[in-house]
């Protein structure tokens, strides 16, 4: 039959059966044969499930019997049964029962019978009914239930277990099967054949066993499941392992006892094979440092550290003790894992701080500037963390501070005079932060140095000496003495005769001071020879002080008693004892018997005694007494006589406090006084006299609103008063005299503040409101107006007016009683005529004049209701959306009411469950619903508006509401098939596969309803047509792609748009094109002889195909290489052993090639390597470190890739090899296969001292095995060098600058010692010039005389105490621009050291004030001789140059400047030294000055011409001695004498004096003065009272501004 045929044929039977479905015939109709052997007739094909007609046979002869046998298959005729009647010529074969083909699986779904004729031949009419399978039967598992126990240890990639699922029916398209199981997980795969293949190994700790629930399901989605267990059995192949490498324990130190808190947890080890889970001993394998080892305990079964013994911190060199732990399993001790425990010694405060020193003795340069450091106690604490706490000194001084890290420094540099106190005794505390708060205490004993900071002192300014007839060569003439609170060299003083000796007469021992006759006198009669001495007192210190004194020495002849002066004067303070001491006169003598002194006036009160002195009998009162006295006295020996008036002034002192007239004063107040009037005078009497009759007022209280006159006591206003607050003040005056102590006395002044009509009176509110009725009653009383008046009496009692009436009318409509502010209705109200009445009020006061208050009232006019309400509109028509918010507004319904009140009290009336309308007409939807067009498009209402809520007028009004359609339904979907089919091809735009079409609805209107499908995302194998059918546009390959998870998105055209999604599956049909694909190219495992037995499984082989159903079918098979020992399951995969391997004696590596074949046409076939390892020796000894820690050290800054150390670790067997990693610190250290560490970043000690590793080491054995070793790694310090701040440093001096004088601080820095004082400053070479300050890096002027306009260059070098050292250049140009004639001198009222130390501040406040650079260049004290113990008058000369840009500025301008600018001077200088600062502007003038020597001599008429002609001799000896002196200067120490020198200070100007004497001018040779100026190094104070003149020598010319020297006295 040829294609057309075999056409007509299918097309024939199609039809047939499409025929016999509708009408219910047989499925054939066939005639048969009884005359000759027949072929077979096939019938159908039919759907199985088929009962009815399955053949009706025709052309039976008649008498002819058929019946109906079976053919080959007697089982078949149980579907089928004959229906023949005899006699008939037809018969038809039914079903007996259902047609089922997956019965008929062995015929391929045909069912065999045969129609036999009854006749002799019994012809055999055979039939072939051809039975379509149908998907109806659902797949079956075997079993509901699997289990399958494995080893943790089992190999990757075989199988573990395979379920079984049959599908009745007959056909692969409807009995092959898909599997899949939940919860998926990556350890398993499960294929198409039911096989559970292992994908990774096991590990029994981390699942020990799943659960699976595992569908089956045919093409047509009816599944069935079961339940698969898989147990994982645990193998011991695991040591066991600590919850924590590292634990943390914290025990107080004297504490023992088991450790309760470990941290992260209680320790604990467990065997790392849980499902075995063997018990584990624990025990101490090391503590470091090991003499702790005795002090742990561990419990060997619980693993609780213990200490036994314990520790006391302070004995220890650090805190953190590692504990080495180790696990053991106690069925094999040598599975043990390691952990370390940190226990730290927690510190317990149980020791007291200690000072270093408990006695301190320091030593202090007296003067020692503010901060200086005195010294620095060093506190220690054995505690942790050292001493914390404060440091105190005790008692509190004010002389010395200690900072917190225990330096002590000045903070009063005042008291540092060691002439005053050369001790100071006090104690340092220290005293702990922490509870208990232990204190200790170390004494302090500093010990002033003396720095020569007195001169010294002579006992008196003057001496006298007498040389009588006689006289003896060496006799004791006077004996001066002087004191130099100095000491040492620097007190100890040396005397000398400066001037004055010129006949040699007198000797004076250096060290005694004693003046002594080296050669007689020559006397003369009736004469007194006086000589004049000039001495010096010089100490010896290193920079000497000097100071002078004058001797004279009389020595008289024969003369009368006589005093030197006709006229004494004396003072003596009232009230003192008898006996006080007013004035010793000075008298002479001559002759050899005394004379007789006695008080010839005013002798009951005073008296005199023999040596001069005139003292009081009596007590004298200035305040009743005379303020002055003259007083006679005489002197007589006999026979001459000689007289003398002392004026005695008796000086007042405090002794009479001040005395008011009156101990309390009234006053009244009126309290409209101006601020600023008088209001009384209160003063007080003092009855002594000068300061202390001086009165001063002050006030106390008053709310400083009085102020007294402190002079004159008159008390005024100084605030506004106001009764209404404060009606009455007493103040306390209080009298205070300016004596010393002041006294004082005080007086109570009592003000009554009188009251003034000043309050205006208020109403209670500035406007009343009232609503009347229009048809109130006339008289009704309205309202009450109420005020207030603060004003007492009159002032304050109101009366109530109404001042005007708006709207005006007449007569009034109101009436307000004056008294009570009661307002009534006088006249009667209309509505029609005023709505509102507005009263002006007024309140008025009885004051005079009478104040007056405002007010007003309004009064509402109510009016009655008689009009009906009307809406804007007979009908409102609205249309809203249905997506309309509950509660929202849609429309106002306008009515209007022309009554007064409108529609303001009306109401609507309405129906409506879905609307409300509130009072305002506010139209909207209810809160608790919403619109949905889809179920009602519209709303009609009837509303009713009523003006009050009683007997209201109405009116009504119609409302339609339309809803519009909003977006709010999202297209909906059909039922989709799932899955979709398509056989897998090539397809494209052009020739499109159609799979579905998908018809979508959408109950929204318009656009909002029309609907568009889209794949989203968009996908390019499919798409939609426009009518909805899904299409197939791209290339198909079941094998790369078996389904296709599509997202269907249908979206709408309405705003906001809406969407639908689905998923639909596009399941992809098969081709078969792939061959078996093995899950490795290789595959290996190893057993040991002594586990190996017959049939045991080795591992499992296992081969996809990614083809579909036989095609995926995969027979196993060794293709090369053959074992005896090994055997293949063709089906399975599955690789076992043969035997028990006993001929086995050494270890054997078997290789063979494994084939996977499919079962497709033709078969495809890959290979796999299978490696089996025979052993004999163990294969389950894990990888090991032979130390479970490790300790390594790095030092610090190292670069990065240093090696640090190296660890090892050993596997079981030399088969497997050992990796390294690490699992902290990665960021900083990193090791290589060989275990070495190698650190990646540069490490700080300062930042970090101590790193701990894990480091973990893994074999390569399967399952491989691990372990860790802990890394400690401490960074060693490195001491690193200072580095100074900056590597240059310029600086600026002038050569001018004194010994001292600071240039520039350098500053150095040691990051290792972190504190700058322990570094030592210098300078790398010798200078003569400048030297540094060791502790503070501070340059300062040695000499700089020198270096005028030069630049030196110098190196300063920092040292820290390890003797690694930096250095720095310093570059100081020395300014000579300046020279000693450029010198400006200013006195201070300050002490000298004070203005030393504030040099910086005070060169900035003149430079401010004159605009120009200034540059001080000397300070010295001014005061001859005193010391600085004298300080009731202090003068500190201060030295200074001033520059601008052309150089040096005139001292004459400097000076001028000063003076005129001296205000704005004061001002910056008090912000330097205080308020209390003055200063005067020392100019160049010279002074002559000369006493009187005849008011020390006595003239003699008889030697008159003698003493003439004696001058001029003197004058001339001078002259000549002067001359002499000059020459010998450069050879003397180059002092220059003053006798009346009062103060030295430091400076490097050599200026040297000349006398000024204009009787006495010593020539001073030029160049010579130059000369010795430029070879002078000294150190010299010049006179406060040393003025200089600018001239081409530059010299400094000095006067002696006490007395002139005279030789000679004429008698």
């Amino acid at each position: 039959m040829d294609g057309a045929g075999w056409s007509r044929t299918c097309v024939a039977l199609v039809v047939s059966v499409w025929i016999h479905v509708v009408t219910g015939s047989p499925i054939g109709n066939t005639t048969i044969n009884c005359g000759s052997a027949s072929g077979v007739v096939n019938l159908g094909p039919v759907d199985e499930g088929y009962t009815g007609d399955v053949e009706l046979v025709s052309g039976i002869p008649a008498g002819t019997s058929v019946t109906l046998e079976s053919d080959l298959f007697p089982e078949h005729l149980q579907f089928v049964e004959l229906s023949f009647t005899p006699g008939e010529t037809t018969a038809t074969v039914r079903t007996q029962k259902p047609l089922d083909a997956d019965v008929l699986t062995t015929t391929d779904r045909v069912l065999y019978y045969s129609i036999v004729c009854g006749n002799a031949n019994k012809y055999k009419n055979s039939r072939r009914l051809i039975i379509n399978d149908i998907n109806d039967n659902s797949p079956v598992f075997e079993k509901k239930f699997y289990s399958q126990t494995i080893s943790e240890i089992h190999a990757v990639n075989t199988e573990v277990l395979r379920v079984t699922a049959v599908d009745a029916d007959s056909t692969p398209a409807f009995n092959l099967l898909t599997y899949t199981y939940t919860p998926e997980t990556a350890d398993f795969s499960l294929t198409n054949s039911g096989s559970f293949t292992l994908m990774r190994r096991l590990n029994y700790n981390v699942v020990p066993n799943y659960n699976f629930i595992v569908t089956a399901m045919d093409s047509g989605g009816n599944s069935d499941t079961t339940s698969v267990e898989i147990i994982v059995e645990d193998f011991d192949n695991l040591n066991p392992f600590f919850s924590h490498s590292l634990y943390q324990a914290v025990i107080p130190e004297n504490q023992d006892g088991v450790l309760s808190e470990i941290k992260p947890e209680p320790i604990k080890a467990q065997d790392g094979d849980t499902g075995i889970n063997m018990t584990i001993t624990y025990s101490i394998s090391s503590v470091s440092p090991a003499e702790y080892q005795a002090n742990f305990n561990i419990d060997s079964n619980t693993g609780a550290l213990s200490v036994v013994a314990s520790f006391d911190r302070e004995e220890m060199d650090s805190s953190e003790i590692s504990v080495n732990i180790q696990a053991a399993q106690t069925d094999d001790p040598l599975k043990t894992a390691n952990a370390v425990v940190s226990v730290t010694v927690e510190d317990v405060n149980d020791n007291a701080p200690e000072f270093d020193q408990s006695n301190y003795n320091v030593s202090l340069l007296e003067n020692s500037p503010a901060n200086t450091v005195v010294f620095k106690a060093v506190v220690t604490d054995k505690d942790q963390g050292g001493f914390v706490g404060t440091l105190q000194i005790l008692p509190e001084s004010t002389s010395f501070s200690i900072s917190p890290d225990g330096t002590v420094r000045v903070i009063n540099p005042e008291v540092l005079d060691r002439e005053v106190t050369e001790t100071f005794v006090f104690q340092i505390e220290a005293k702990e932060r922490d509870v208990p708060n232990q204190i200790t205490t170390a004494q302090v004993t500093v010990n002033l140095l003396d720095e020569n900071d007195n001169s010294p002192t002579f006992t008196s300014s003057m001496y006298e000496g007498q040389v009588f007839k006689n006289q003896t060569v060496g006799m004791l003439v006077v004996k001066v003495e002087a004191e130099d609170l100095d000491d040492g060299k620097n007190g100890e003083i040396q005397y000398s005769i400066t001037f004055g000796n010129n006949d040699g007469y007198f000797s004076m021992d250096a060290s005694t001071g004693e003046i002594s006759l080296a050669k007689i006198i020559p006397l003369e009669e009736n004469r007194v020879l006086e000589f004049p001495l000039y001495i010096t007192a010089r100490d010896g210190g290193t920079i000497s002080r000097s100071t002078a004194a004058q001797v004279i020495v009389h020595a008289p002849g024969n003369s009368n008693p006589q005093f030197l002066q006709k006229l004494y004067q004396g003072a003596v303070e009232e009230e003192q004892e008898p006996g006080a001491l007013i004035v010793k006169v000075n008298f002479l003598e001559l002759s050899s018997e005394p004379g007789t002194l006695q008080v010839t006036t005013e002798a009951d009160k005073f008296s005199i005694s023999q040596t001069g002195e005139v003292k009081t009998t009596v007590k004298l009162d200035r305040d009743d007494g005379p303020h002055n006295y003259s007083v006679g006295i005489s002197i007589s020996d006999g026979a001459t006589t000689d007289t003398a008036v002392v004026e005695v002034q008796v000086t007042d002192i405090n002794d009479n406090s001040p005395v008011f007239a009156s101990s309390s004063v009234s006053k009244s107040v009126p309290e409209d006084t101006e601020v600023g009037s008088n209001i009384t005078e209160v003063v007080a009497t003092d009855k002594d006299s000068g300061f202390n009759k001086e009165i001063r007022y002050s006030l106390r209280g008053g709310e400083v609103r009085f102020f007294i006159d402190p002079v004159s006591g008159m008390v005024s206003l100084a605030g506004a008063l106001d009764r209404e607050t404060t009606a009455a003040y007493e103040l306390l005056v209080v009298a205070e005299d300016q004596g010393c102590p002041a006294r004082s006395a005080t007086a109570m002044l009592a003000l009554q503040v009188t009251d003034i009509n000043d309050n205006t009176p208020t109403f209670s509110q500035p406007e009343y409101q009232v609503e009347v009725s229009e048809t109130e009653a006339v008289g009704t009383s309205l309202l009450r107006l109420s005020a207030e008046d603060p004003d007492e009496g009159a002032n304050g009692r109101v009366t109530y007016s109404i001042s005007e009436q708006s709207p005006s009318s007449e007569p009034a409509v109101f009436q307000l009683e004056a008294s009570s502010g009661i307002l009534r209705l006088a006249q009667p109200l209309n509505y029609s005529e005023v709505k509102e009445f507005t009263l002006s009020v007024q309140v008025s006061d009885g004051g005079s004049p009478s104040l007056v208050g405002n007010g007003s009232v309004v009064v509402k006019v109510k009016d009655v209701n008689n009009n009906p309400p009307k809406f804007s509109k007979e009908r409102y028509d609205e249309a809203i959306s249905e997506n309309l918010a509950s509660g929202a507004s849609i429309l106002t319904l306008e009515v209007t009411d022309i009554d007064e009140d409108g529609f303001s009290n009306g109401h609507f009336v309405y129906t409506s469950d879905t609307f409300d309308i509130n009072n305002q007409g506010v139209v909207s939807l209810k809160k608790d619903k919403t619109l949905d067009r889809e179920t009602k498009d519209s709303y009609m209402l009837q509303v009713v508006a009523v003006d009050q809520p009683t007997d209201g007028l109405s009116a009504t009004a119609q409302l339609n509401i339309t809803v519009l359609d909003y977006n709010d339904n999202t297209p909906q979907f059909p039922n989709i098939p799932y899955p979709l089919e398509i056989l897998e091809g090539e397809y494209s735009a052009e020739n499109p596969g159609e799979i579905f079409i998908i018809q979508t609805t959408d109950a929204d209107i318009g656009l909002n309803g029309e609907v568009t499908l889209s794949l989203s995302p968009p996908h390019p194998i499919f798409s939609f047509r426009e009518d909805g059918m899904l299409l197939v546009v791209g290339s198909l390959d079941r094998e790369n792609t078996e389904t296709y998870n599509l997202v269907l998105q249908a979206s709408d055209k309405g705003s906001p748009q809406r969407e639908n999604i689905t998923t639909m599956r596009v399941s992809i049909m098969d081709l078969n094109d792939n061959k078996p694909e093995f899950s490795s190219s290789s595959y290996e495992t190893s057993i040991l002889v002594k586990d190996a037995e017959k049939g045991k499984l080795l591992l499992t082989l296992r081969a996809t195909d990614e083809d579909y159903g036989n095609n995926s079918l995969i027979s196993y098979s060794f293709s090369e290489g053959h074992s005896p020992y090994l055997a293949l399951d063709s089906e399975t995969g599955e690789v076992t052993l043969t035997s028990d391997l006993a001929d086995v004696k050494e270890d054997t590596t078997l290789v063979l090639t494994a084939e996977a074949t499919d079962h497709g046409e033709p078969p495809l076939s890959t290979t796999a390597r299978v490696v089996v390892n025979i052993r004999i020796a163990s294969l389950v000894d894990g990888v090991a470190f032979p130390n479970s820690s490790y300790d390594f050290s790095l030092k610090e800054n190292e670069n990065s890739g240093v090696t640090v150390g190296q660890v090892s670790a050993f596997a079981g067997s030399d088969l497997y090899e050992v990796s390294y990693g690490l699992r902290t610190h990665e960021d900083l250290f990193s090791i290589d296969s060989s275990g070495t560490i190698f650190s990646t970043k540069e490490l700080d000690k300062e930042e970090q001292e101590w790193y701990i590793l894990d480091v973990e080491a893994v074999d390569t054995q399967m399952p491989p095995t691990s372990a860790v070793a802990l890394v400690r790694i401490q960074v060693e310090d490195v001491n690193e060098p200072p580095e100074f701040s900056s590597d240059n440093y310029e600086a600026s001096v002038f050569s001018i600058a004194p010994y001292k004088t600071p240039v520039i601080q350098v500053k150095a820095s040691d990051p290792d010692v972190g504190d700058n004082s322990d570094l030592v400053y210098s300078l790398s070479g010798e200078s003569s010039s400048f030297d540094v300050e060791s502790t503070s890096g501070q340059l300062f002027v040695v000499s700089a005389a020198d270096l005028g306009g030069k630049t030196v260059t110098m190196e300063v070098k920092a040292t820290d105490p390890n003797g690694l050292s930096a250095t720095t250049t310093v570059k100081v140009v020395v300014q000579g621009s300046a020279s000693s004639s450029d010198v400006t001198t200013i006195s201070i009222n300050q002490l000298a050291n004070i203005v030393e130390r504030k040099i910086p501040e005070l060169e900035e406040a003149l430079g401010k004030t004159l605009g120009w650079t200034v540059n001080i260049i000397q300070v010295q004290n001014s005061g001859g001789g005193e010391s600085r113990m004298l300080r009731a008058s202090v003068k500190t000369l201060v030295s200074f140059v001033a520059l601008d840009n052309d150089g040096a500025v005139e001292p004459q301008e400097v000076a001028k400047k000063l003076q005129s600018e001296s205000e704005k001077v004061k001002a910056e200088l008090a912000v330097v030294f205080g308020n209390e600062i003055d200063f005067d502007v020392e100019t160049n003038s010279q002074s002559s000055s000369s006493g009187s020597s005849s008011d020390q001599t006595i003239v003699i008429v008889l030697g008159v011409l003698l003493g003439v002609t004696f001058v001029a001799l003197i004058v001339f000896l001078a002259l000549f001695i002067s001359v002499k002196t000059s020459r010998k200067q450069k050879a003397s120490d180059r002092e220059s004498f003053d006798i009346n020198r009062k103060a030295e200070g430091y400076t490097n100007m050599n200026f040297q004096a000349a006398s000024t004497n204009p009787d006495l001018q010593f020539p001073v040779n030029p160049s010579k003065r130059r000369a010795e100026d430029k070879d002078m190094a000294q150190w010299e104070r010049p006179d406060e009272n040393r003025t200089s003149n600018k001239d081409s020598l530059g010299v400094r010319r000095h006067s002696n501004s006490e007395s002139d020297e005279s030789h000679t006295s004429a008698l």
